[in-house]
């Protein structure tokens, strides 16, 4: 079967990259995809975006069912438009996408279906805001209430920190209408995990547990990015945890949405804050959704993958997620996000990209921001590549992650050195 996956980051590489291990699949296309896409095997480029022209290459190139990484295509309603022609695709509605598009209506759905979350209010109005975080005192969090490319988010440590965050989003303008609105929240302890399921519509399939580094520096420190590193599994999702996250959060979140009537198919993220204690007691709030895979999550746990995905896809498709048994390699994977110099603020662009260590059965480097042009590699966004490694232990695999790293050279690059470290902390045997 031909296959088509729709963005050019390095999650759709993972996701693409996993279809081909399936001796069901003779192709994978990729729009508009990235330099990777465009050396693999079995993968080939097409470079269209828009929703009639992806729905046109489909039927035209007998796709047996396309998949959407992004948000942007979910919140554009390719899934609608795909729909709409007959056409199979894995991924929610315009509706449904909501949940990640607009933080306002998330946080409303949320308050709605008694699911956790930090204590939030949305302003159009910069002074308004401003009022509400000198009211409520910092740190606290500022968010752009439309997709920011994972960037529009501010967890400010002063009062100062807050206000110069609400006029870049409500004044200055600075992520155009996805700030026109912002959410302020109250800051939370505790330590992030990403927790993400595939859905049909009613049934639901968890994924790997995973956790991811926002932080562009060592030790959290810096701005937040769209994510630095990843990986899988995250120790701290005990099976207690598990079973609660299901029950309090990813079960009542796909029941309400069916129940308003925009059933949820496609993958759903929920990205989490869990606070100290025993596991049966300690607290869990849902900080967001994404209405899609996680990046870079999505590399550590493809490659963990056993299962034939293009099958879990196609059950999921047909309402059939209840039949779907999914395996994982019991090693650990690791991901070491390289990114352009002047990352996240004004990423560089155009820089060449030396010849790459070559991928083996245990490592991977999965591109992101690369273009192909002429034979020659560059760099074409703000993170390049996810370099990501199996190991029998986090360690091992955070050492062999690191080994390739350190073989990969374009000007400017940066990259944390740290990632796993909440995992690996005291732990200097694993």
């Amino acid at each position: 079967m031909k296959l088509l996956v729709i963005g050019a980051g390095g999650r759709e590489h993972a996701i693409a990259w996993r279809l081909t291990q399936s001796q069901r699949v003779t192709r994978v296309f990729v729009a508009p995809g990235n330099g990777g896409t465009a050396q693999a095997e079995r993968m080939e480029n097409v470079p269209l975006h828009r929703n009639e022209d992806l729905v046109a290459f489909a039927k035209d190139n007998d796709i047996a069912f396309a998949v959407v990484g992004p948000e942007a295509p979910l919140a554009n309603g390719v899934v609608d438009a795909f729909r709409a022609a007959g056409l199979r695709i894995f991924g929610p509605t315009q509706a449904a996408a909501q949940l990640e598009s607009s933080k306002e209506y998330a946080k409303d759905f949320m308050h709605r279906h008694h699911i956790d979350t930090a204590g939030y209010q949305s302003f159009t109005d910069a002074q308004a805001a401003k009022d509400y975080v000198t009211e409520r005192g910092a740190p606290i969090v500022i968010k752009a209430d439309g997709l920011a490319a994972g960037k529009g988010v501010v967890v400010a440590e002063t009062l100062e920190q807050a206000h110069a965050a609400i006029d870049s989003m409500l004044d200055s303008g600075e992520f155009g209408q996805a700030g026109a609105r912002v959410v302020i929240e109250d800051f939370l302890e505790g330590e992030e995990a990403s927790f993400i399921v595939l859905c049909d519509g009613q049934h639901v399939l968890p994924m790997a547990t995973s956790q991811d580094h926002k932080r562009l520096l060592d030790a959290d420190q810096g701005p937040n990015t769209g994510g630095m590193g990843a990986y899988s599994p995250a120790p701290i999702v005990s099976p207690t945890l598990h079973n609660r996250i299901m029950r309090e959060i990813i079960y009542p979140t796909v029941q309400g949405m069916a129940r308003e009537g925009h059933p949820y198919t496609g993958f759903l993220y929920a990205g989490l804050m869990i606070g100290d204690g025993p596991d049966s007691t300690r607290p869990i709030k849902l900080l967001e959704y994404n209405c899609r895979m996680g990046d870079p999550e999505a590399q550590p746990i493809m490659l963990r993958l056993k299962s034939d995905l293009s099958e879990i896809f196609e059950q999921a498709i047909e309402g059939k997620l209840d039949q779907a048994t999914i395996d994982w390699d019991r090693r650990a994977a690791l991901g070491v996000v390289m990114a352009s110099a002047g990352y996240p603020e004004k990423p560089r662009t155009g820089d060449v990209i030396q010849p790459l260590p070559e991928d083996q059965d245990d490592r991977i480097i999965f591109h992101a921001g690369t273009a192909l042009t002429d034979g020659v590699l560059t760099t074409s966004g703000g993170r390049v590549l996810c370099i990501t490694a199996l190991g029998d232990s986090l360690r091992r695999a955070q050492e062999a992650a690191y080994n390739a790293a350190t073989q990969v050279h374009f000007d400017g690059k940066q990259f944390r050195s740290d990632i796993g470290w909440r995992a690996l902390k005291g732990q200097s045997n694993q």
